[in-house]
């Protein structure tokens, strides 16, 4: 969503060691496994438990938003008074990955229904609520301007010298898209991309409105920028140009899709990337220990994967994306933007005969081991600090 933040007053990061070694495997979130597990992921994918736990989770995002003075039902009713294509409720292409068909955030239909597009920044603002609870209908300006500054701490492209193009793969209805292009004033152009045509219709719908937030039209200001465009566009295969992107940013992405189609956009991103092009990652952490002993507790874990597929998937697979990325980009960096989740920065290296470092610059801990970002998250089962 637009923020009226500016770059100066992003959220600020505590100073914290750097080295060169992943943590070690004692510090993450242990894989799934075993009979209790077994039996446990058998419930979660019957229908009487989806009847159930789907509703609960779905229902504490908006129990949030509303706590915190986040006008979900009127800013919704709004936007579904526009004029626009979900009034027919019309179905577009229904030619999708197998991955990209399943249940979502609580919709049957996943991200591929007029409903999850229309409230993604809804839910958004609620997300970001729970992170910074003390921020309330602000937090989620605080939660994604935290990775802003953990990205560019890491040596990301300067905002003033950036003049190619920036894409934003898995960009939903253009919040992040719209934040790049704030950050980056002098981009030539900020491409937005979603597998999503539901997603990026009220995205640009979205843009084409321009509601106010002091006039209580929506729950943020949206400013147009004419060097946006969204485009629907899979980000395994972006059908753009060989070296031709700047930055590629994937924030809060991976962590829905399964390991082996993560490193296909990774390697896409190798592709389109100029020398010396940088990859930007925002993303969950699940070596934080907030969310290490979130999943020890397999009842409380349950709610937040019961809306996020590939959850497990992504939390076991996080090493071997990460390995990925030190063995094929010149310098990888990563730092916690909260308390439970980091901001990485890859560099694509400028020589493409040169080998890489094959080391990981980590400061995500501290020189005693802990987690450098307090975490201010609200547990579970609260909806406002």
């Amino acid at each position: 969503m637009f923020s009226t933040t500016s770059n100066s007053k992003l959220f600020q990061l505590s100073e914290t060691s750097t080295n060169t070694q992943i943590p070690s495997a004692s510090n993450r979130a242990k894989p799934r496994t075993g009979l209790a597990q077994t039996l446990l992921n058998a419930a979660l994918s019957s229908p009487l438990w989806k009847l159930v736990l789907v509703p609960k989770a779905r229902q504490n995002i908006v129990d949030t938003a509303q706590a915190n003075g986040i006008q979900w039902e009127k800013s919704y009713e709004w936007l579904k008074s526009q004029k626009g294509p979900w009034q027919t409720d019309k179905k577009l292409n229904d030619v999708f990955p197998e991955y990209y068909q399943k249940e979502f955030h609580a919709y049957q239909d996943g991200n591929l229904c007029w409903n999850a597009a229309i409230e993604q920044e809804l839910a958004s603002r609620a997300v970001g609520a729970r992170n910074f609870p003390a921020q309330g209908p602000n937090g989620e300006d605080a939660f994604r301007s935290a990775f802003e500054s953990a990205i560019l701490k890491q040596s990301g492209r300067s905002p003033e010298t950036l003049t190619g193009i920036v894409l934003d793969l898995g960009c939903g209805t253009g919040t992040s898209t719209r934040r790049l292009a704030e950050l980056f004033p002098n981009a030539s152009k900020l491409v937005g991309m979603d597998l999503s045509p539901y997603f990026i219709q009220v995205g640009q719908s979205l843009l084409d409105l321009a509601p106010k937030k002091e006039s209580e039209e929506w729950v943020t200001t949206i400013i147009p920028d004419e060097r946006v465009e969204l485009r629907v566009g899979d980000a395994t295969n972006t059908n753009l140009d060989d070296e031709s992107v700047d930055v590629l940013n994937l924030s809060l992405v991976i962590h829905e899709l399964p390991v082996a189609i993560t490193l296909e956009v990774c390697r896409e991103a190798l592709r389109v990337l100029k020398p010396g092009g940088q990859l930007f990652v925002s993303e969950m952490d699940f070596d934080s220990p907030a969310y290490a002993a979130q999943r020890e507790n397999a009842l409380l874990f349950s709610l937040l994967r019961a809306t996020e597929p590939y959850l497990d998937d992504y939390a076991d697979g996080c090493e071997e994306i990460r390995e990925f990325l030190v063995a094929n980009f010149d310098t990888v960096k990563i730092t916690a933007a909260t308390g439970r989740h980091y901001a990485m920065v890859a560099t694509k290296s400028v020589d493409p005969d040169s080998s890489v470092s094959g080391k990981i610059q980590d400061s995500r801990f501290d020189s005693n081991g802990n987690y450098s970002v307090d975490d201010t998250h609200l547990k579970v089962w609260e909806s406002k600090e």
